[in-house]
């Protein structure tokens, strides 16, 4: 593996279990294009190597991951003409204009990446502590499996922060089920670990301290499943949510999403492909701590 500047890569039972970790614990392993791109190349060599069996998929500090990284320094840099330009920018879509650009960009970067990684030909397990908005359900819905900390919560803010009707790979309705996603998104309110057990998106549910250690040991039973046998479950499940039809209403929703983009950045003077505070919308960069769905409140 190369050197990688945005995730981190640790290789455990003798290269049979492998820890992958987002590494922007100072911007929430907020998902910029650079760390994309690295977990790409980091699932991509864990899928190759045959003395592989498990991957774990997790975020480095108290956060698992806070979504797309909408403004950072780094993330501004990445994507302005320049020397420090991503060259990512500069193809698939890059050069092309208007809604054109946007949607190849994000169909590379942010859609057909994380289908990609649901699809990879090792059992997945995402490491989740803390807070998950928006993107980064995208990455623990691409896993096998989901375990978590006691203080991990599931959020997609992007309903009530930034007009749009979901992240580009929409498994919500899959995940939460469907009215439970209607009124998470038009709140924009969390579910905590506890009710995403319930729901069974969550296999485990661990003490925020022990989750490191406690994952590890939840990956060696399933390592211990010979690799046919696990790939073929894997398959078995994927291709029967497939043909409950999970592939096509990925690709309807991705489409919708684009038309979402496409609305905003026709109605705003400056473009911008989100909705504004004149909309009605509460910024996200000033908007109130995500809140817990309550059972009893408005």
């Amino acid at each position: 593996m190369p050197d990688n500047r945005f995730v981190s890569v640790e290789s455990l039972d003798d290269g049979r279990i492998v820890r992958i970790r987002l590494n922007r614990p100072e911007a929430r392993n907020a998902q910029n294009r650079g760390l994309l791109v690295e977990l790409d190349a980091a699932l991509s060599a864990a899928e190759e190597d045959d003395a592989v069996r498990v991957v774990i998929l997790g975020g480095a500090g108290p956060m698992f991951s806070s979504g797309h990284d909408m403004g950072s320094s780094i993330a501004v840099n990445e994507r302005t003409p320049g020397p420090d330009q991503h060259p990512t920018y500069r193809i698939n879509g890059g050069t092309r204009a208007g809604a054109e650009r946007q949607m190849i960009q994000e169909w590379h970067y942010f859609f057909q990446n994380t289908r990609r990684w649901r699809n990879l030909r090792k059992i997945t397990i995402a490491e989740v502590q803390g807070d998950v908005y928006a993107a980064g359900l995208m990455l623990i819905w691409s896993c096998d499996l989901i375990v978590c900390a006691e203080n991990a919560r599931f959020a997609d803010v992007v309903g009530t922060r930034l007009g749009m009707c979901g992240v580009e790979y929409f498994a919500h309705p899959w995940e939460f089920g469907p009215r439970k996603t209607k009124e998470l998104m038009l709140t924009g309110d969390a579910i905590d670990a506890h009710s995403a057990f319930s729901l069974g998106m969550v296999s485990r549910v661990f003490p925020t301290d022990d989750l490191p250690d406690r994952t590890v040991d939840f990956a060696r039973r399933i390592a211990s499943v010979p690799t046919m046998t696990a790939l073929l479950v894997k398959e078995a499940v994927n291709q029967s949510v497939d043909e409950m039809g999970f592939y096509n209403a990925l690709n309807s929703c991705f489409t919708l999403h684009q038309l979402n983009h496409a609305h905003w950045a026709q109605i705003n003077d400056d473009k911008l492909p989100v909705a504004k505070e004149d909309a009605g919308i509460v910024s996200w960069r000033s908007a109130p701590a995500v809140a817990t769905a309550p059972k009893d409140r408005a």
